[in-house]
């Protein structure tokens, strides 16, 4: 068998490039020929976590199927989320905390999905119940991931189970949780550097939903008004991208990670829909969401219930 390429989702976040490193390094320990990849460059938020732990970043994959027969999925199971070609090779092992959806295999394959706030999470116990020694650098990874996604436990995707094992990697990882983790969250909103294009593109997912493709795309922030101060540029690029990628409705999520608020900016339609789903009405294309700071839980299954 060739070298199992482990990779998360498209546009990769702190937990999908950091769970490829840390699900990597445990199929390494259980004897397997296993690395780490990623479907798109790190973020400034993971760059940050990377460079705190003086880890090197996945090498970036347009497609797979060139060099390996059999991959490992984490953070995802969506193809349309996935790699290009993920219809060519094997599945061998999904490790993820979303939806499952629009994903089928030929053969049976190893399948963990469990309903906490980081993939992560998920693979700490893994490595747990194998027995297997969590590296300081993959801990701090780990830790980052969990941190990340629950928006330091502020997100409502946050179990006990998350905030056991963030403890528990931060000891490994020899760091201050919550110091570190608000600086870690803090390197991720520096958002004016960017172009919109980049802005769109950081955090972005797509849903079938009924006959409509959805594009979901979240920003962090400590300052939602910096953000909105832009917001024709945003409108125009989104416009673009709806044409350029079939996309039906390009949703923005704007999450102020002090206030744990978001503001949504909306451009396709049925904008019908989207105020149906939040019990809003849309005002110049916006509307404020109190106490919504989680795509997963708190805007895709509103949006797929509206949908339906």
């Amino acid at each position: 068998m060739s070298k199992i390429l482990i990779f998360g989702h498209q546009n990769p976040d702190t937990d999908a490039i950091g769970a490829a490193i840390a699900f990597a390094e445990l199929q390494k320990g259980l004897g397997k020929d296993a690395e780490a990849v990623a479907l798109g460059e790190p973020s400034e938020e993971t760059q940050y976590a990377l460079d705190y732990f003086k880890t090197a970043a996945p090498r970036v994959v347009e497609t797979v199927a060139n060099e390996t027969d059999s991959v490992m999925l984490v953070d995802h199971n969506e193809f349309q989320q996935s790699v290009a070609d993920i219809a060519d090779v094997t599945v061998l092992s999904v490790v993820d905390h979303h939806r499952i959806a629009n994903f089928e295999t030929a053969n049976p394959l190893y399948y963990r999905a469990e309903p906490v706030g980081c993939t992560s999470t998920i693979i700490y116990k893994m490595y747990k119940e194998n027995h297997v020694e969590i590296p300081q650098a993959v801990a701090g990874m780990m830790l980052s991931a969990i941190v990340s996604d629950t928006l330091l436990f502020k997100s409502p995707t946050c179990t006990d189970e998350d905030v056991q094992a963030a403890k528990a990697l931060a000891e490994i990882a020899g760091v201050d949780l919550d110091a570190y983790g608000l600086e870690m969250l803090k390197a991720g909103t520096k958002l004016s550097d960017k172009s919109v294009e980049v802005l769109l593109d950081l955090d972005a997912k797509s849903f079938p939903m009924a006959d409509k493709n959805v594009r979901i795309a979240q920003i962090n922030t400590v300052d939602l008004a910096e953000v909105f101060a832009r917001q024709a540029e945003l409108e125009a690029a989104m416009t673009k991208a709806n044409v350029e990628n079939g996309y039906d409705l390009f949703i923005l999520v704007v999450t102020n990670i002090l206030d744990s608020d978001s503001e949504l900016l909306v451009v396709g339609e049925p904008k019908a829909n989207v105020e149906k789903a939040f019990a809003v009405t849309l005002d110049n294309n916006r509307a404020f969401l109190q106490g919504v700071v989680s795509r997963k839980k708190q805007v895709v299954p509103q949006l797929t219930e509206s949908f339906n």
